[in-house]
């Protein structure tokens, strides 16, 4: 009995162990099938995914009703919905609201070996003064492209600035049936990226003053005692501090060991009143902060100075965001940037006033995409907007790189240059294109009839005022007069990067068959791929399917993208190109002061292998914005050069250009305003 009961217990004993044993094995086993499912599901959400876009119905009414009309009678996905379809993962979306959402750049890892698309850049002819419809164009084109073609594609827009939108040229979410929506979100704060540019900026320029206040009312010791305060009996140099005492040559990291001369270089930044070149900046047309007096209250000491305000788009930090394609970029190129000189004539930077940190911190949402949506329900990037007459004029490179994965190989990026094409589309090619590496396959030049016959010979068109009768009454003579000058001439400076030109008209009520089929005809004649009709304002994307289609065949085909000019000439050579070559000048004329600043930026280590963004009117190809058509025989005065070190351009300013816009007498302000109890707002155009 004894010696069974032993058995019993040894058989239970080997059964139980092994039983737990092949448990144990066939746990293994599941946990190991999960993980490799899980793994291989994580490896399928990381691919690019196909889309699965639903376009929205449009129902074009006739007469067009007004753009905010249009705009509320259409139902927009929620974004979380739109950014399914195109593949974003939820962790790449950042949801402000229903209607838009910032994109991270993750994104750009996940999708780091997936070709890209082709790449479309949207220009025009020099325009009027009422603008001739790029960003209308842009957005119809896409809807075209995806909502009727079926063909993946992305529009890239600059956010708009609140001075022309309360001031005289209304938003730019497109217009008619060919809109970004919601209208009223996109043209009013967005997502804030203006207002962190704004406060960005302002910190510098308020850490400019008080840097400047405190080195005039202490010594080098109770400046280093503050600079470098003792916390806890211990003193310790801030990260920042110890990239400042690398730049000065001094390799040292205890605060105690540094001697009397060293102590003065670091806490001394010195900076000349006189040359202090950063302004404050207000997204509001205010003529009266070009010029201001600081400083004046008596808690100043006395330290008074002139500077001025910019409006908040001119600001360095916008050209920076707009050109940075990484955060570690932007951070980079925000401590490069050049806030004035010391009295010893060395550059002062924004990292020497140890605020680059500070800045980056600022703008670490700004850099980050705006996804919203078309009418047709197809997808938009809105992502900064800097001017293109004193700035470099196009949208991030972050959006275009992001929209380039998301469309696929055989999508298309649709991205707009601010003006005319002498100065947005240069300034794409020779600074944007640098900047981001990317090639363009093809260009669309937006042309008006009522733009090619002010060209023709036509009197002037003043905006606010009803146009001459010549506008809106067929002249065949004024149109031609155009086409063989200005279009001509901006077709020409396309091809001189080697890029087929497509001939968008952005047809008006008022342009007759005649003067329709007499742009297309001259337009091929002068070197354009291909020239087509527009009719997007009134029918949507339908209206552009014949832009989309030559946009597709013209895409298809070769382009020998090259730069005008190489950056290792000189930068008196390099201005002389663009004005040359782009703007028609027989040659420029430097002024003293301009060529006081060229031999300084010669002697600064990388400045003269700048490219550059000249600062010129946008109403002509010359100087002067009386002179249409294609001007020859004149001499294009440089009056001053500057430097935006941290976007990485020198630019000259030609003629007399300002940087804050005025307000004219009848403002768009006047027709804004909201209902109480709805909330509706109207009279946003």
């Amino acid at each position: 009995k004894q010696l069974t009961e032993h058995r019993y217990i040894f058989l239970h004993r080997a059964v139980g162990s092994l039983v737990l044993s092949s448990l144990h094995s066939l746990f293994s086993f599941i946990v190991r099938q999960n993980v490799v499912r899980s793994c291989t599901r994580w490896l399928q959400e990381q691919q690019y995914k196909p889309w699965r876009l639903r376009s929205l119905k449009l129902q074009p009414l006739t007469p067009v009703p007004s753009d905010l009309q249009i705009s509320r009678a259409q139902t927009a996905k929620p974004v979380n919905h739109l950014a399914e379809e195109i593949g974003l993962l939820p962790e790449e979306l950042e949801v402000y609201g229903r209607s838009k959402a910032k994109v991270r750049l993750s994104l750009l890892e996940r999708l780091n070996s997936q070709p890209d698309g082709k790449y479309v850049l949207v220009a025009g002819v020099t325009p009027t003064p009422l603008g001739e419809g790029k960003s209308t164009v842009t957005i119809g084109l896409v809807q075209a492209l995806s909502a009727h073609l079926n063909l993946n594609s992305f529009a890239c827009l600059r956010q708009p600035s609140q001075g022309p939108t309360f001031g005289i040229k209304g938003g730019a979410a497109g217009g008619g049936y060919a809109q970004v929506i919601p209208m009223e979100e996109f043209n009013l704060h967005l997502t804030g990226d203006i207002h962190a540019i704004t406060a960005a900026n302002n910190l510098v320029a308020a850490a400019i003053d008080a840097r400047m206040l405190h080195e005039a009312t202490q010594s080098d010791k109770a400046l280093f005692s503050r600079l470098v305060p003792s916390v806890n009996g211990v003193r310790r140099f801030s990260p920042i501090q110890i990239s400042r005492l690398r730049r000065l040559g001094i390799i040292k990291s205890d605060p105690s060991s540094l001697s009397p001369e060293e102590v003065n270089s670091f806490v001394r930044l010195d900076l000349d009143p006189e040359k202090i070149t950063w302004h404050r900046v207000v997204d509001t047309n205010d003529r009266f902060l070009r010029k201001i007096t600081i400083g004046q209250a008596s808690t100043e000491k006395g330290l008074t100075r002139e500077t001025g305000f910019d409006i908040a788009v001119a600001s360095e930090i916008m050209a920076i965001l707009a050109l940075a394609d990484s955060m570690e970029d932007m951070k980079s190129r925000l401590g490069r940037m050049v806030v004035g000189t010391s009295r010893s004539g060395t550059p002062v930077t924004a990292e020497d006033l140890g605020v680059s940190g500070a800045l980056a911190v600022l703008m670490k949402d700004a850099i980050k995409p705006t996804l919203m949506q078309t009418l047709e329900g197809t997808p938009v990037f809105v992502h900064a907007g800097p001017f293109a007459n004193i700035a470099h004029g196009n949208s991030s490179v972050l959006a275009d790189k992001l929209a380039l994965k998301l469309v696929g190989e055989d999508g298309f990026v649709v991205t707009e240059a601010g003006f005319g094409a002498d100065i947005g589309m240069e300034k794409f090619f020779n600074i944007k294109c640098r900047a981001s590496g990317l090639r363009p396959n093809a260009v669309v030049l937006v042309a008006t009839i009522r733009a090619l016959k002010m060209h023709g010979g036509g009197p002037s068109v003043s905006a606010g005022a009803p146009l001459p009768t010549e506008y809106i009454s067929e002249n065949l003579n004024l149109v031609s007069g155009g086409c063989q000058s200005n279009l001509k001439k901006q077709i020409q400076n396309a091809q001189q990067f080697g890029v087929p030109v497509v001939v968008a008209i952005n047809v008006f009520r008022t342009d007759t068959p005649a003067e329709i089929d007499l742009v297309c005809q001259l337009a091929k004649e002068c070197g354009a791929f291909d020239a087509v009709p527009c009719h997007h304002w009134m029918q949507g994307g339908r209206g552009a399917v014949e832009l989309a289609q030559a946009v597709k065949e013209a895409t298809s085909k070769p382009s020998y993208f090259q730069f005008l000019y190489d950056l290792q000439m000189p930068i008196v050579e390099k201005i002389r190109t663009i004005a040359k070559r782009i703007y028609g000048a027989d040659d420029i004329d430097v002024s003293a002061e301009a060529q006081r600043k060229i031999d300084y930026y010669h002697e600064q280590q990388g400045y003269s292998t700048l490219p550059i963004c000249m600062a010129k009117t946008h109403l002509s190809l010359s100087h002067l914005p009386e002179r249409k058509g294609a001007p020859t025989g004149f001499v294009l005065p440089i009056r001053d050069v500057r430097a935006s070190v941290g976007a990485g351009f020198i630019y000259p300013l030609v003629g007399t250009m300002s940087t804050m816009p005025g307000l004219p007498t009848r403002a768009c302000f006047y027709d804004i305003d909201i209902d109480p109890i709805t909330e509706e707002i109207s009279g946003l155009f």
